[in-house]
Formats: C-alpha cells, structure tokens, sequence
C-alpha cells in the first residue's frame, strides 16, 4: 500500500497562495503618509478625505494622521440607497 496520494493527476491537490487581505489599521489609529488601510479586491470599502485608492483597490494614507471608518448612505445610479463604508484620515493640526 502507498502511503502517500499520488499527485501526478490528482488536480485538487494543489492550493493557491494566501492573499492577506483585510482591514490593516483599525479606527483610531494614527498612521503616516503611505502606510495601507485595507487591501481590498474590488471596491467593497470607499476612499474618504486624505486617503487614495491603488490599483489593485488597496485604500492608503495620503498624510499622516488618525484612521476613520464611516458609514454613509450613498445612491446607486439605479435610484437606490445603500449604506457604504467609506475610509479616511483625520489630519490633526
């Protein structure tokens, strides 16, 4: 008896890296200029005021400062409302 699976044509033995995803900085925390906030695939968290979006969706300080996590209702270009997270950084001074 074998004690290992043979991997020659077995497709599901294989796995993909992980990502490291998620939310970086909490609320309330102070960051610097260009330190990331969230990784994102697709838009599922809004930029605020002093942060910017990167081009694989990655939400980053633009200046230094406190992390700020809002819920706001915002209108689809169908008419309808949703409530959104939108992520900023409060400049102190």
């Amino acid at each position: 008896m074998a004690h290992r699976k043979a991997g020659g044509s077995a497709k599901s033995l294989r796995d993909s890296n992980p990502k490291y995803l998620g939310i970086k900085q909490s609320d309330g925390q102070a960051v610097r200029a260009g330190n990331i906030i969230v990784r994102q695939r697709g838009l599922r968290m809004l930029p605020g005021k002093d942060v910017k979006v990167g081009k694989d969706h990655t939400i980053f300080a633009k200046k230094d400062g406190v992390v700020r996590f809002v819920k706001k209702r915002k209108t689809n270009f169908t008419g309808k409302t949703k409530q959104r997270i939108f992520v900023s950084v409060e400049v102190s001074g």
